[in-house]
């Protein structure tokens, strides 16, 4: 059982062995396991892992199965172990595509491949043909153009007849080899076609929006076996000690597959990637640790966001984009634009099944209806009928069905209802015989499209148009809870501790929008609106010059809290940002229909930004005059993810301040010489230096007290409870066990507006009597029974936060 990770990508540039030289730093930093991304066999050149081609290899640019065997052994050294990222819904389908040979074998031999069982496949779609939009132009022009040719010098052994396209090498059906091109393309038992097809035409399922990215059906025993095999050897030889689940909620049956898993490691720790909305909670039939954090992200960081906040920063919003925007009605507008656009092969898939079950119905008015109910989920998955039913959920499609119903008019209201009942698989007498088949299907496939509609809707378009605190905009997180108060902590951690003790908590990922620290940084905001709505105002003043007829005013101000939250950053940095969130955005460009006019606009707008001078200084006046309150936020929030219940992770490199952006800069190079160096210096003694030294100096310290006293936070014995003070700015919680609390940690909330009351005053912390010892600053702080308790500004003069422990529990070499 880890006491805590440390989340390492590891790919070409970041190999096994180079993982494995940071052992000792893992080890005194104070977490358990090295937690790393997806180890098998990716695309060429990948930096993320999530494109696995061969489930058989261990990625051989990061070192192969030699060098991750090396790194277990190196990191067992210290007593560290291994967890590992999985990718059970997907492989990539590569290029050249025998890279990836289950997909090769599907193209060359169609439904009669060894392989067909493997992939989620609409066979009847395509007249027995997969879909591949890969061309640039329709088919007839690539053959006119010459662009595609036979050759007999491909595949994985280097003498197959292929067809190849540019880049593009693709298997030749057996038999057909000896046929004109143009005979031969349209022999095979895959279908070319414009890439823009695909979109509305696609007949397998894919990962999100991504073709790229081929589903696999890992219900399938069979599948999982194979998929899992080598990560199964891994762990049952000892090299790797548990596992993160990437996206269970696309698998048909995802608490099927846990149950599966569980049952082949003899339910290893476990934890899956699922986005729990609002105050949904996991489902306790399934069989993992919990889930990757984001539902402890987002209460962790609301207490440090100051609800008044809230109006003046609607008012702000509505002044500069020049009208109100309602979050509500912006979701609702990007997840029909994706149902429509972006997801219209899968809901045209669903299409072809309520066609099967109701096919005198009226099929566009169907059609309106099952858009509509998706638009009106709002969760990733509603698990009702189909092979991972649960009656506690049928709840939520009644709700989305009422929703849905305001979306639509006349008999698609009658029409929503029959889709509603057909996504909870209720019978339906209208429908048409021997259709069972089609209807389970139905409920399995809807649920699995909700989750695509939920996060291109929301995670990738809204939260790349609703700029109203953009810190808010977070996966897992709503954009409308500006705030959340200590009690509402306090209550969900107490749950956490009953019902997942050893989930993972987090606050930053690699798919996170922002860092924890940018976010940090940005809910100053809400304490400052008054001061916060001149700065823009100023800012706004001063960019008029470089502000190109295109843009639009809720792109700047998005790019201005992108600016002062990551500040300093780089042109080269922010412009790359800039464009993926307006693409993201979908209102002006798009990834694959771009406005070069406004996108030149935005990137004059970032080059000025960051390289005018009065802009520059406007921008640093910003980050000066909110320092010290971005500094308590910093601390505190890192602190209370260390400290409450579940397992806490580390993202890389985050141990000290890290301002970066949305993937793929937060995956840039860690510097762990530099990391290692300040350590060192804090473990001798040494007062932190900056902002970076005093969170590496929180986050050591907490890893190293749940490292040694895992009793106090993660054992069956642990305890949480919440530590009353006499001020709304400082917030206790208590970690121990059944003999008494051994552990307070006190954080600063609000700290700017409780600068302007003057400070803490007379406040008081009601620690409990006894001596204590604070890992932070060393100090002794003793409470007697019958006085008022410890001065908070006293406790806190050098820190904005403190970690106390009862003196005698433990010795200074444990922590330092």
């Amino acid at each position: 059982m880890p006491t805590a990770t440390y989340r390492l990508q590891v790919h070409g540039g970041f190999t096994f062995d180079n993982a494995a030289e940071q052992a000792s730093y893992l080890d005194a930093l104070g977490v358990s396991h090295a937690y790393l991304s997806p180890v098998l066999q990716p695309a060429p050149g990948s930096t993320h892992g999530y494109d696995v081609v061969n489930h058989d290899l261990v990625n051989e640019e990061a070192g192969g199965g030699t060098e991750l065997a090396r790194l277990s052994r190196t990191l067992s050294l210290y007593g560290l172990g291994v967890i590992v990222d999985v990718v059970p819904n997907h492989m990539t389908t590569p290029t050249p595509a025998h890279l990836n040979r289950q997909w090769w074998s599907l193209l060359r031999d169609g439904r009669s491949s060894e392989y067909a069982h493997w992939f989620d496949v609409d066979w009847a779609a395509e007249e027995d043909r997969v879909l591949l939009p890969v061309l640039g132009g329709p088919l007839s022009a690539a053959l006119d153009a010459g662009e595609l040719s036979i050759g007999h010098d491909g595949g994985h052994r280097g003498d197959e007849t292929v067809l190849r396209y540019f880049d593009h090498e693709f298997p030749v059906r057996p038999g057909t080899d000896h046929l004109p091109v143009q005979e031969l393309v349209e022999a095979q038992w895959y279908l070319l076609c414009d890439w823009r097809e695909g979109t509305a035409r696609l007949n397998y399922r894919r990962f999100f929006d991504v073709t790229t990215l081929a589903a696999v059906r890992v219900e399938d025993p069979e599948v999982f076996d194979a998929t899992h095999r080598l990560l199964l050897y891994f762990y049952r030889s000892g090299f790797v000690d548990g596992f993160r689940i990437d996206h269970p909620d696309g698998l048909a049956d995802p608490g099927g597959y846990l149950d599966m898993l569980a049952d082949a490691t003899g339910d290893a720790w476990v934890v899956a990637e699922k986005i729990l909305e609002g105050h949904e909670e996991l489902l306790d039939s399934w069989r993992c640790a919990g889930t990757t954090g984001y539902d402890t992200l987002l209460r962790v960081g609301g207490v440090f966001v100051d609800p008044a906040g809230k109006g003046p920063l609607t008012d702000l919003l509505s002044q500069v984009v020049g009208h109100p925007e309602h979050l509500d009605a912006l979701v609702v507008e990007a997840k029909q634009q994706v149902v429509a656009e972006v997801q219209a092969a899968e809901v045209n898939r669903l299409m072809r099944l309520v066609e099967q079950v109701l096919p005198w119905h009226d099929q566009a008015s169907l059609k309106r209806a099952l858009g509509a109910l998706l638009v009106a989920m709002d969760r990733y998955r509603a698990y009702v009928g189909g092979p991972d039913a649960d009656p506690s959920q049928a709840g939520i499609l009644n709700a989305a069905e009422s929703r849905a119903m305001a979306l639509v008019s006349g008999p698609d209201q009658l029409n929503v209802s029959v889709i509603a009942q057909l996504a909870r698989g209720g019978r339906l007498p209208e429908a048409h015989v021997d259709t069972e088949a089609a209807q389970q299907e139905f409920v399995v496939r809807f649920q699995q499209t909700c989750g695509p509609v939920m996060a291109k809707g929301i995670e990738d378009t809204t939260f790349y148009r609703y700029a109203r605190l953009t810190s808010l905009n977070e996966v897992g997180g709503d954009p409308e809870l500006v705030g959340i108060s200590p009690e509402e902590l306090h209550e969900f951690s107490a749950r956490q501790l009953a019902t997942w003790p050893t989930t993972m908590t987090t606050l930053s990922t690699h798919d996170t929008k922002r860092s924890e620290d940018v976010r940090a940084r940005l809910a100053v905001v809400s304490e400052l609106s008054a001061e916060w709505k001149n700065w823009v105002e100023g800012a706004r003043r001063l960019a008029k010059p470089h502000r190109g007829k295109k843009l639009d005013p809720a792109t700047e101000y998005f790019l201005l809290q992108t600016a002062v939250g990551a500040w300093p950053i780089s042109v080269d940095r922010l412009q790359a940002y800039a464009t993926k969130a307006i693409r993201e955005a979908k209102r002006h460009t798009t990834w694959t229909d771009q406005d070069e006019a406004y996108e030149a606009d935005v990137q004059r707008y970032v080059a000025a930004l960051l390289g005018q001078p009065a802009l520059v200084n406007h921008c640093q006046a910003w980050v000066t005059r909110t320092a010290a309150a971005s500094r308590s936020n910093i601390l505190g929030q890192k602190l209370l993810q260390l400290v409450v219940p579940g397992i806490p992770d580390v993202y890389q490199g985050t141990e000290v301040v890290d301002l970066s952006l949305v993937d793929p800069d937060n995956r840039r190079p860690v510097d762990y010489g530099r990391r290692r160096t300040r350590l060192a210096r804090l473990d001798k003694g040494e007062a932190p230096a900056d902002l970076d030294d005093e969170k590496l100096l929180v986050t050591s310290r907490a890893l190293r007290l749940r490292h040694h006293h895992a009793q106090w936070f993660t054992g069956p014995e642990a305890t949480y409870l919440p530590v009353s003070t006499t001020s709304e700015y400082a917030l206790a919680v208590g970690r121990g066990d059944q003999t008494g609390l051994q552990v307070v940690a006190v954080v600063t909330r609000l700290s700017d507006k409780l600068a302007s009351r003057g400070g803490w005053g007379e406040a008081h912390l009601a620690l409990p009597e006894g001596e204590w010892h604070d890992l932070f600053t060393g100090r002794a702080v003793v409470s007697h029974e019958g006085r008022p308790g410890i001065r908070l500004e006293r406790l806190l003069a050098d820190l904005p936060v403190a970690l106390l422990v009862r003196h005698g529990t433990l010795g200074r070499d444990e922590i330092v």
